[in-house]
């Protein structure tokens, strides 16, 4: 039976310090569009160990620390023991050597699953394993955003690549090509593998950009047209199509072709993270060409959404701009107000958010817990409770390198608290062991006392024993009567013997034939009845042996039950001593680690806050100047049309007959719209 508890415990703080040298020097690989990740995992029919499938059960939550931990207890327990290939992990063993690699990986430990993989391929392996290390050891330099070297390594594939990773293996290959910028070469390899459903959305993007990249535009436009008409109820697939409908739009109309790109723009959904870039387009599409009236229905859509989106603050200015286009100078004018009054506390919301950043609040906020039970966490986070403002923030913690960053910390902080737990366990430990010690220490005296009177018990019938056996063994050579007689018989004999000897020649002949007599007597029933006395003698000895037997089951008995007690609180202050000290040590590492990766990530924040700030600042000085300018405009047409009511009036006062037509409405465009009065 193995202890797994126990040597969980005392074998995984050295797989936390394995982490520590590899967690911060993780870089996010720059995909366009990233496929799903895949596993080296067995599946639940082909499980034959149930510590094996505990690690599994842990990747398939994407608990990848304690899916390590538990792979490195397994293969470092089966490796100490005696008969390794009766353990029934022997059958998931190379499974696990190499799916700790890849675990790694998925734990961003590239530098640590580089060197197993390494290993691998250096090791006398087959050739579809060496190539799925091959695989592997490129995805892990593709990730650290270095696509040559990632090229080498998939330029050592020969061979048949393993069924499972054939598709991605191929699909990376294409993305290091793009990365590289061999975009024809990728583009034959995308062609290949249309059709896949494990790559099914990403190949074709990924194919688009290429052969847009390549010089193709005409069927890149049609590869990606394609892609986008679909749909999805998956919401993450949805967003692929809607980012790839996005991705034509802006390129149509950057290439000139308004027309073209207004379609692309309206199958963006409405409730999708794309969404409010989306509408901004759909509305420069319009401005563009002119038709301003039109730029403002999906303006004014954004214009009523969440303030502090880029977008929406584009819109905000976007929105008057429309009606000063349209000569509704007075709407323009109320719109660029408010866009002023919103500018200003999305301003003063900032400053808060900074300062509250350098307070540290931001990283409070990190790490709570509360952030790993609350799915989209990111988005969630503004409503926890103390958090900073992070409304500012969405698009940059949705970026690939700062949710690196974020994972980091958040691993950082995972192992602080695990090794704050482990350390409690020691101490746990330790008083399990005192209350040991304070219970087995005053019995031991008495039982030890115990123990010597058996200890001598023993010894006396094992000397009994020996003698017993001895003069069996010399009768069975040559009979010897005399062994076999009773107390009161050796008793009778000795008389008679010491009678015999007192015996002088003036005693009588009667005394003589009486003592003689009386020893014939002992010795015939000695003779006659020696063969069965034999045999009871044997009889004796084999339960005398029986005795000594069982008397010796209750030495071992004590032996092993002194030994339990004893070793159940000697000898576990050196491990204890050790362990803490790694432990503490770690932890010094640990606060050092996350202070510069949290200085990191705060510094990152505030950088973007300040740019939002200075971003705002500008759109309030356009639309002061805007404001103003709107203001002046409307007074202008005011005094025309103070300036044609005179001459009219004066017209009639002189009997002139008056115009027909009637003046234009000044507010008709924004009354179209449903705008403001």
């Amino acid at each position: 039976m193995r202890f797994r508890q126990v040597s969980a415990l005392f074998g995984a703080a050295p797989s936390s310090l394995r982490v520590l040298a590899a967690v911060l020097g993780l870089l996010p690989g720059a995909l366009m569009a990233t496929a799903p990740a895949e596993h080296t995992l067995p599946s639940e029919h082909n499980l034959k160990d149930l510590f094996y499938g505990e690690a599994m059960f842990q990747a398939y939550q994407h608990n990848y620390f304690d899916a390590i931990v538990e792979l490195d207890t397994e293969l470092e327990q089966y490796h100490h023991l005696d008969e390794p290939e009766r353990d029934p992990f022997t059958a998931h063993l190379g499974q696990a050597e190499f799916g700790v690699g890849d675990l790694e990986l998925s734990y961003r430990m590239h530098r640590e699953a580089g060197r197993a993989i390494e290993a691998v391929l250096k090791g006398d392996v087959p050739q579809p394993v060496r190539n799925e290390a091959a695989y592997r050891l490129a995805k892990i330099q593709y990730h650290k955003q270095q696509p040559r070297n990632a090229l080498h390594a998939l330029e050592m594939i020969h061979g048949r690549v393993p069924e499972r990773v054939r598709p991605q293996e191929q699909f990376l290959r294409a993305q290091v090509y793009m990365e590289l910028g061999r975009f024809a070469e990728a583009v034959a390899i995308l062609d290949d593998l249309k059709g896949d459903k494990s790559l099914d959305g990403f190949v074709e993007y990924n194919l688009g950009i290429a052969l847009l990249k390549s010089g193709e535009e005409e069927r890149g436009v049609v590869e990606l047209t394609a892609l986008g008409k679909r749909s999805s109820s998956d919401a993450a697939q949805q967003a692929l199509y809607d980012k790839t409908n996005l991705l034509l739009g802006y390129y149509l109309m950057d290439a000139g072709q308004l027309e073209l790109a207004r379609p692309y723009f309206d199958r963006v959904h409405l409730e999708g993270p794309f969404s409010n870039r989306a509408l901004l387009g759909a509305g420069w599409v319009e401005a563009r060409a002119g038709r301003y009236d039109r730029a403002l229905v999906p303006w004014k859509m954004l214009q009523a959404r969440q303030g502090t989106n880029e977008a929406v603050q584009e819109a905000m200015l976007a929105v008057p701009y429309a009606y000063g286009k349209l000569d509704v100078h007075s709407t323009a004018a109320i719109n660029y107000g408010r866009a002023l009054d919103a500018f200003g506390r999305e301003i003063d919301t900032l400053n808060s958010s900074i300062k509250s950043i350098r307070e540290g609040k931001f990283l409070e906020a990190l790490r709570r817990k509360e952030a790993d039970q609350v799915q989209n966490w990111v988005v969630a986070l503004r409503q926890l409770p103390g958090a900073p403002e992070t409304h500012y923030l969405l698009d940059l913690m949705a970026s690939n390198d700062y949710q690196e960053f974020l994972r980091n910390y958040h691993d950082l902080n995972d192992l602080y608290e695990r090794n704050e737990s482990w350390l409690d366990s020691l101490k746990s430990y330790e008083n399990l062991i005192d209350l040991r010690r304070a219970y087995y220490e005053p019995l031991l005296p008495d039982l030890d006392h115990k123990f010597r009177q058996l200890d001598a018990r023993i010894k006396v019938r094992i000397e009994q024993r020996d003698k017993f056996a001895a003069r069996i063994d010399q009768m069975l050579v040559s009979r010897r009567p005399e062994y076999l007689a009773k107390a009161e018989e050796q008793r009778a004999l000795l008389s008679l013997k010491q009678m015999h000897a007192q015996l002088t020649p003036a005693s009588s002949d009667s005394t003589r034939q009486r003592i003689a007599r009386l020893a014939g007597v002992l010795n015939w029933r000695l003779a006659t009845e020696y063969d069965q006395r034999l045999t009871d003698a044997y009889k004796h000895l084999q339960e005398l042996n029986k005795e000594i037997e069982a008397l010796q089951a209750v030495y071992q008995s004590y032996v092993r039950s002194r030994q339990a007690a004893t070793q159940s609180y000697v000898g576990y202050n050196e491990t204890i001593h050790r362990l803490r000290a790694q432990l503490q040590n770690t932890q010094g590492r640990l606060k050092t680690l996350m202070a510069r990766q949290g200085n990191m990530l705060e510094t990152l924040a505030v950088n973007e806050l300040d740019r939002r700030r200075a971003q705002l600042e500008s759109y309030q000085i356009k639309a002061r100047f805007a404001l103003a300018d709107s203001y002046d405009r409307a007074n202008e047409l005011q005094e025309q049309r103070e300036d044609q009511r005179k001459i009219e009036k004066h017209k009639a006062s002189e009997g002139e007959p008056l115009p027909q037509d009637n003046p234009p409405e000044l507010e008709a465009p924004d009354s179209q719209e449903g705008g403001e009065q």
